[in-house]
């Protein structure tokens, strides 16, 4: 099913009216009520993108994109604020930063995510984006409730070496602190965020650390997934959803 099929409609902020529809969504996903004041610097250099309800016009989602000519280029990204990203600095090809994704209160529809998925890829052939990558947020900043998935993220999706991001934050947590890894991986798996989720079925990895936010009160791992990586069956159906 192509997007023109879904619920959903794809819509890339134009107006001011679009834009304070993707700041409500962030303000009551990421501060707690609509009132808050969720809009930062990056806002004016990104694309922001919402997800509508046909029938009801509603915004159901929204993401900004900042699209990156290369490795260059980073220090402009949201993770280079959170994250030594050196590694990465030698990147030739154009990439794209993922961010501030969220959903309205009360929607659980996975067709938002395939949605988005199929904006995102068509986003990426038209750039030629080699690497994809943003922050994965975790909820709240205590480490128990997301010790054992963190422990699965560092024994199976770690980083390549050449890639893997530095400490920047002067509050971390090192997955390398963490005891061993559940032997049920699927308790584990129940406490990764659907989005990151998507991402590890691609191929992604993630960095070797989370960074504790106080300010949004997540904790939160930078994801990285290399376009070339994705299995060709996995394209295919991003590709048909994108249409």
């Amino acid at each position: 099913m192509g997007l023109h099929e879904s619920r959903y409609r794809v819509d890339i902020a134009q107006t001011a009216q679009d834009l304070a529809a993707a700041h409500e969504l962030r303000a009551l996903a990421f501060r707690g009520h609509a009132q808050a004041d969720d809009r930062d610097d990056l806002d004016p250099i990104t694309t922001h993108v919402l997800l509508r309800d046909r029938l009801t016009g509603q915004a159901a989602a929204t993401f900004r994109v900042l699209m990156l000519n290369s490795g260059a280029d980073l220090g402009k990204s949201y993770a280079a604020r959170h994250y030594d990203l050196a590694g990465l600095a030698g990147f030739d090809a154009p990439m794209m930063e993922l961010g501030r994704v969220c959903l309205a209160q009360g929607i659980d529809d996975p067709d938002i995510l395939r949605t988005g998925w199929g904006a995102i890829t068509r986003m990426v052939d038209a750039r030629a984006v080699q690497l994809l990558f943003g922050c994965s947020s975790f909820a709240g900043t205590a480490v128990p409730p997301h010790a054992a998935t963190f422990a699965l993220l560092r024994d199976r999706h770690g980083a390549p070496a050449a890639f893997c991001p530095g400490v920047k934050s002067p509050e971390v947590v090192r997955f390398c602190d963490l005891p061993p890894g559940p032997t049920d991986r699927r308790t584990a798996l129940k406490g990764v965020p659907q989005l990151l989720k998507s991402y590890l079925k691609m191929g992604a990895w993630v960095s070797n650390h989370a960074v504790v936010d106080r300010d949004l009160n997540t904790l939160h791992v930078f994801t990285g997934l290399q376009v070339s990586r994705i299995p060709q069956s996995r394209q295919r159906v991003l590709r048909a959803v994108a249409g």
